[in-house]
């Protein structure tokens, strides 16, 4: 990184905070050998159902898994239907794909970008089984009326929580609103790994039993296999890591709404358009995400100041080539196609410094 770049995530910087207890982590975890669903991977288990006030977690390998696995285990498969927004990453549809089931798109709120209960209603057809809303940008989707949609239509309901790592709706933490909620540790999410590590919540003991044994090869114990299964287990370096990381998510999140707060006073009366915080929501910023009426120029702005950014997502999942065959066109969501040429994802970190904030509002508002 050369010198007075501003990092879109600053993971090195994470890392040497943080060195000399990952470090002890890991090679407490190597001297005790035991790699595979290991003392800490029961520990983070414990640690992170707490941290979510959930009464059960389940590790798993990564983000995607979390999700196929997690409706695989609800009974949901071929010729059966999930409801998810078109505005989110490809891996929220990939799942459903994963597990044979149909993915039914709807568009999103136009303010909060999230998964719009009017247009899920409208979608419900005699073959849905489950709403699948994402938590996009550590902002909860409103979920009250999704859950009552859930309830009429008696459906299941999966957070998409990858982004949402104590996140709050209504004082309740993302994960434990629906009957399970899936996680990625993802190196760049609030709570990162340091690789692929994905994670489930469930309050129900009955969906924690058989997610354990469909992780591990479908076995119960070790050669008897009750159900067909997969090798997607927490590696036991990774939960040793995301240990370490977990007792310090609560200050780290508070940091983000902090640096969140000062770019809205920074960016106030300008041009661009910064994002809002739903009345429901404990946010937790995992994405600063603006919009604007000239997205070269804003790009090009930050660029020149040495900021780096993003765009999440430039593509609506309707419109990806690989996911053609649900039959929709462009035109099919009009909110998630006006918003995805506008928006910009700022840098926003834990660490991120007053000066790099000023720098990124500086250049967004020289356009």
């Amino acid at each position: 990184m050369s010198a007075g770049k501003i990092p879109f995530v600053d993971l090195g910087q994470q890392y040497q905070a943080l060195k000399s207890e990952i470090d002890a982590a890991v090679t407490a975890g190597m001297s005790r050998g035991d790699f595979i669903l290991g003392e800490d991977v029961a520990a983070f288990e414990r640690e992170f159902a707490a941290f979510c006030r959930a009464e059960h977690c389940i590790g798993v390998s990564d983000g995607v898994d979390a999700l196929q696995l997690a409706l695989r285990v609800l009974g949901i498969g071929p010729g059966d239907e999930v409801i998810l927004p078109t505005h989110t990453f490809i891996a929220t549809a990939l799942a459903v794909w994963q597990a044979g089931a149909k993915p039914v798109l709807v568009d999103v709120d136009p303010r909060h970008y999230t998964m719009d209960p009017e247009a899920t209603a409208r979608a419900i057809t005699s073959r849905t089984k489950a709403l699948m809303p994402v938590h996009l940008y550590g902002q909860p989707a409103d979920m009250d009326p999704l859950l009552d949609l859930a309830r009429k239509h008696k459906l299941s309901v999966v957070e998409d929580a990858a982004q949402a790592h104590g996140a709050e709706y209504k004082g309740r933490r993302c994960g434990t609103l629906g009957d399970v909620g899936c996680f990625s540790f993802y190196p760049g999410k609030n709570l990162g790994a340091y690789g692929d590590a994905g994670g489930i919540t469930t309050q129900r003991g009955d969906l924690a039993n058989q997610l354990r044994i469909l992780r591990n090869y479908g076995q119960q114990p070790k050669n008897v296999h009750p159900l067909k299964g997969f090798n997607s287990r927490l590696d036991n370096l990774q939960a040793a890591i995301l240990r370490v990381k977990l007792r310090r998510l609560e200050g780290s999140n508070g940091y983000r709404r902090s640096a969140a707060t000062r770019y809205g006073e920074l960016l106030r009366d300008s041009k661009v358009h910064t994002p809002a915080t739903a009345p429901y929501a404990k946010h937790v910023w995992h994405l600063y995400v603006i919009e604007t009426d000239n997205r070269p120029a804003v790009q090009a702005a930050l660029d020149a100041a040495g900021a780096s950014h993003g765009v999440h997502y430039p593509t609506p999942v309707h419109l990806h080539e690989a996911f053609r065959d649900l039959g929709y066109g462009r035109g099919s969501f009009p909110v998630a196609e006006a918003l995805t040429p506008r928006i910009v994802s700022l840098p926003i970190f834990p660490e991120i410094t007053e000066d790099q904030l000023q720098r990124v509002a500086t250049a967004c508002r020289s356009v």
